[in-house]
């Protein structure tokens, strides 16, 4: 018999399921405690699960298991008759009623565990290198700009970057008249020269190639960024000096209770599994 038409499924923008395509095998509707979650369901939560090697069979999984322990967990607020008010997670941006309840829910029963002072410590000790002061990097750049969302102009932009790149990385010393002669920030009357940077002090993908360099190296390809291409050299490299116990133990402290809180939330999901009845979905890897 023909396999019945279905509407469309698509995983990461492909049609896993519909007109033209039969149901695959993994695709299979849950029942959790009764509660069915229909293919269409899966399919589309499964938009919200990408995977590397783009697997719809990977997604689909990863979909299936969150909708599961998401409608366990739903049923357990449900059961406890959980009535909750949304909160604001971010300008203008409210929770769902699902959300709510399920933060509620874990609110009420999940409860991390204060570290004692000797496990904080414990954990600093393992390498107090981890926990350093911000790092300062003294910085010179050449700029090729370009508007954003100009392809023309930024292939421009890249290819006079790689040559500027090419000439910085055969002559370092030089690295100042060649600023002041091709760069278009308005550093190049200083030779190019941006002072001391620390964390934040610049756009993501400039501090990104910041930390891969040593002092007076040049960058070995320009860098990207919303302003154009950045033949980047960093002048000098001030690492961040270790700090005291003192100074980070509520950094590791609340480190350690979020983990706590962590682990008590997945040993409550585990024993709302291990009481249901599940089918079409296997949660057992999932919440070991």
């Amino acid at each position: 018999m023909a396999n019945a038409r279905r509407t469309v499924i698509a995983v990461k923008g492909v049609a896993v399921e519909g007109q033209e395509t039969a149901a695959e095998p993994f695709m299979r509707e849950i029942v959790v405690n009764g509660e069915h979650l229909p293919v269409a369901a899966i399919g589309t939560e499964a938009q919200n699960h990408p995977v590397r090697d783009g697997s719809p069979r990977a997604a689909w999984q990863r979909a299936a298991e969150a909708l599961a322990i998401r409608t366990l967990l739903l049923q357990e607020a449900a059961r406890r008759e959980i009535v909750t008010e949304r909160r604001e997670v971010g300008p203008g941006r409210y929770e769902t009623d699902e959300e709510a309840r399920i933060r509620a829910l874990l609110d009420l029963v999940v409860e991390a565990t204060p570290s004692e002072d000797a496990a904080v410590r414990q954990e600093w000790q393992r390498d107090p290198s981890r926990f350093r002061s911000p790092p300062l990097w003294e910085v010179s750049h050449i700029l090729c700009a370009c508007e954003p969302g100009d392809k023309t102009g930024a292939a421009i932009a890249r290819d006079r970057a790689r040559r500027l790149c090419a000439e910085a990385l055969a002559d370092p010393s030089g690295f100042a008249r060649l600023a002041a002669r091709a760069s278009d920030c308005g550093s190049r009357s200083s030779g190019g020269t941006l002072g001391q940077l620390g964390p934040g002090d610049t756009v993501p993908e400039f501090e990104t190639a910041l930390r891969l360099l040593g002092d007076g190296e040049v960058t070995a390809e320009p860098v990207a960024t919303r302003h154009g291409y950045h033949v980047i050299r960093l002048d000098a490299l001030a690492e961040g000096q270790v700090l005291p116990y003192e100074a980070v133990r509520p950094k590791i402290a609340a480190a350690m209770e979020k983990a706590s809180w962590a682990r008590a939330a997945r040993a409550f999901v585990a024993d709302l599994v291990a009481s249901a009845e599940i089918s079409g979905v296997d949660l057992s890897t999932r919440t070991a």
